[in-house]
């Protein structure tokens, strides 16, 4: 089956995230609220965390191992990465749209964060961890990646226990779309 990627992006772009329901389905989402992830004083995390960062137990990389972050989002006993959707998020990887996020111990993939990069907006799609703290380590260190190279937005989706411990917030569609038409002429480079 073929792809379009422009026609793929101009659907994030306009606030909507691909998502495949319990029949493997592939749809196009919407919501009246949002999650984000501040990248302003807001961001917090938990003490303990402050620790496993002092200790450097995981090192962090880029799209080192892209599929195995897509595997490890998915795989759950219920999922929304549906095998279509992978391919989706393989293309846009190719193409220089999705990315992942990720945290190593040794050459073992500790966790990783999934996300789509349009100009200045980072639209999480899915994390995990294989190791303890893995993925919160990931959270930690990709906001300081985005607040370094001046990214406006991290769109989390929707809210989650995990999340609101590091600060997530809710917004309305209507402030979602406005903070998303600011960020994505942003000239930002994820790498």
């Amino acid at each position: 089956m073929e792809y379009d990627v422009a026609a793929i992006i101009r659907g994030y772009a306009q606030g909507y995230f691909l998502m495949a329901d319990e029949s493997n389905n592939l749809g196009w989402y919407g919501s009246n609220e949002r999650t984000l992830i501040p990248l302003d004083g807001r961001f917090r995390y938990p003490k303990s965390l402050q620790r496993v960062l002092n200790q450097e137990r995981f090192s962090v990389a880029i799209n080192r191992d892209f599929l195995g972050v897509v595997a490890g989002c998915a795989d759950r006993e219920t999922t929304w990465i549906s095998p279509q959707l992978e391919k989706i998020y393989w293309l846009l990887y190719q193409t220089g749209y999705a990315y992942s996020f990720e945290t190593w111990q040794g050459d073992k993939l500790a966790g990783g964060i999934l996300g789509i990069v349009i100009g200045g907006a980072f639209i999480g799609e899915s994390m995990f961890f294989n190791i303890s703290e893995g993925s919160k380590v990931a959270m930690v260190k990709l906001v300081e990646r985005l607040q370094e190279r001046n990214f406006l937005l991290f769109d989390a989706q929707m809210m989650n226990p995990h999340l609101a411990r590091f600060g997530a917030y809710y917004v309305s569609d209507k402030e979602y779309q406005t903070l998303l038409k600011d960020a994505l002429p942003r000239p930002c480079n994820f790498m």
